[in-house]
């Protein structure tokens, strides 16, 4: 029973640990709300904003083009965007590649399309929920890791994973993320930084006076 309470726990933390990472809409109406999605992602706020205007732009631009040519996904971090799905030709693919980059503020572009028919079933979408799901409950479980830093989206079983993170993290991740049921694959798409670079992005912490109180 407490095994269950667990792993229930673990991925109720993780659906919320995603929608704070993906910057969702409803986030950034309030200043509390956005103070809290900042203090759990290594992005600043700004950058945040970004990513979700990149996506929302990027997916209007490949339906307006592409129409039912194409069945893609567009997932930005840190202005680096990750292109999930399939395309019917090498040329679809490419002219999906420029749609995106031609966006404002994207700095690069993983195109992981597929070139093949568009054979993602409801019941391997479901599985792909499910295989995220878990790889972000893992996450959580460890406790050696900040499950908050590190995107995860699965296409096919392919498990990709992107964030901020030191090349101890990035080499945990990927080793929690192969130990999931159903992972054929794990894709590093990390910004690998320096334990000291990392330490000079954290939040510094107001300086106390010899009594205790904040001094600010």
């Amino acid at each position: 029973m407490k095994l269950q309470k667990r792993v229930a726990c673990a991925a109720l933390l993780a659906a919320v640990l995603g929608g704070a990472l993906s910057g969702c809409v409803a986030l950034v109406g309030g200043g509390a709300a956005m103070a809290g999605m900042s203090a759990i992602d290594r992005r600043t706020t700004g950058t945040q904003v970004e990513d979700q205007g990149i996506e929302l732009r990027s997916g209007n631009r490949i339906a307006e083009t592409m129409g039912d040519k194409a069945r893609v996904e567009v997932t930005s971090y840190n202005r680096q965007v990750l292109l999930t799905g399939q395309a019917g030709n090498a040329t679809d693919k490419q002219t999906i590649e420029r749609l995106v980059r031609e966006q404002p503020t994207v700095r690069n572009v993983y195109n992981e399309i597929e070139v093949a028919p568009f054979t993602a079933t409801l019941g391997q979408r479901s599985k792909d929920t499910m295989i995220t799901g878990q790889v972000k409950a893992s996450l959580v479980n460890a406790k050696d890791i900040s499950a908050s830093a590190i995107k995860v989206v699965t296409e096919n079983n392919v498990v990709y994973l992107m964030g901020i993170v030191t090349p101890r993290e990035a080499k945990r991740a990927a080793e929690i993320a192969r130990g999931v049921n159903d992972v054929s694959k794990v894709v590093r798409l990390f910004e690998v930084v320096s334990e000291e670079e990392l330490a000079a992005m954290q939040p510094k912490s107001a300086p106390v006076t010899q009594d205790g109180s904040d001094a600010n």
